[in-house]
């Protein structure tokens, strides 16, 4: 089968096709003949050597794809066989083949094409795990998301808002907030125009902050708190140390806390996918949440995809086309 290598690491150009076995699924395992795979952060980070897949994954990037059972492992029934999926990978995607967990896999919502699939598993997982597992987001409360545009962001945006949210988020140019606001963030702000905490402070405050930036970042979220709130962090863009005035903490009774999904458990991500398929599929399917695509790549162009991503012009999500 044709693959993405990660030849070395280093930048978008270390990625090189190259020729593997067919992958064999193992025990409540299925083998999926992938159709599409989503490109995301996690991916760049493993192919620059700074995230190293979990024991027993596959050393080719990807966390996310959609396509059609072609095999099954022991412990699962054959009747799945030929069954459109996207799943949650534990790596793998960028390969016309791959196997995962049986358990991290969701039907392709009723009305939505395998392109668009791909695009779900590694953000809807995230983005429920976190700002509503962990953060505890509920109706009427107010919600800032940074990094609005990007996948993360764009999903984040369209849930907290189909949950009953208000939203607010953070991008860099005209063009990515008024992005942000099409789909649902009652206030996008520029932050190379305006300072987030002054604009929020001035309009009450929020309740649950998803930050991916980090840096001198976590302190201004901490600020920008309401009793009671929670700071979600996911990433560190912009760094993970700070400084912090832990009495803000203890005063306004805050949670800090967050979470990468690609160590977690089988039985953990098993859970969160029934989650999200009581909870969040049945929005999808009546269009109240829809993946946003910025660009599709050719799998041997997987070097120019991450090129793409890592110039951070990308407004959604960025997929690669393995076998249609």
């Amino acid at each position: 089968m044709r693959v993405i290598e990660i030849s070395r690491s280093g930048g978008p150009e270390v990625l090189t096709p190259a020729d593997r076995p067919v992958p064999e699924p193992g025990p409540g395992e299925v083998r999926i003949r992938v159709a599409y795979a989503g490109v995301n952060r996690p991916d760049a980070l493993q192919r620059a050597g700074a995230y190293d897949p979990p024991p027993g994954a596959s050393d080719l990037p990807g966390l996310e794809a959609s396509g059609v059972v072609s095999a099954v492992g022991q412990g699962v029934s054959d009747s799945v066989i030929g069954q459109e999926v996207c799943a949650l990978l534990p790596g793998g995607g960028y390969a016309e083949e791959v196997v995962t967990p049986y358990a991290h896999c969701l039907p392709v919502p009723e009305g939505m094409d395998l392109r668009f699939a791909a695009c779900l598993p590694e953000t809807y997982f995230t983005v429920w795990s976190n700002v509503f597992k962990r953060g505890a987001l509920k109706g009427g409360e107010r919600f800032l998301v940074h990094g609005g545009s990007s996948g993360i962001g764009s999903t984040a945006i369209q849930l907290a808002s189909a949950f009953g949210a208000r939203v607010f988020t953070t991008a860099g140019t005209a063009e990515k907030c008024a992005f942000c606001e099409s789909l649902g963030a009652e206030r996008a702000i520029n932050y190379r125009e305006e300072d987030f905490v002054d604009v929020l402070k001035g309009e009450g405050g929020v309740d649950v902050v998803l930050d991916m930036v980090g840096g001198d970042y976590i302190p201004k979220n901490i600020g920008l708190l309401n009793p009671d709130g929670r700071l979600v962090m996911i990433a560190f863009l912009g760094g993970a140390k700070a400084e912090l005035n832990f009495a803000q903490v203890m005063m306004k009774r805050l949670t800090v806390t967050g979470s990468t999904l690609r160590p977690q458990g089988e039985q953990a991500k098993a859970e969160i996918a029934e989650d999200l398929r009581r909870h969040v599929w049945p929005l999808l399917a009546a269009g109240r949440c829809l993946p946003v695509i910025d660009s599709e790549f050719p799998l041997d162009q997987a070097s120019d995809a991450h090129a793409h991503m890592e110039s951070s012009a990308h407004m959604g999500k960025i997929v690669l086309k393995v076998t249609g």
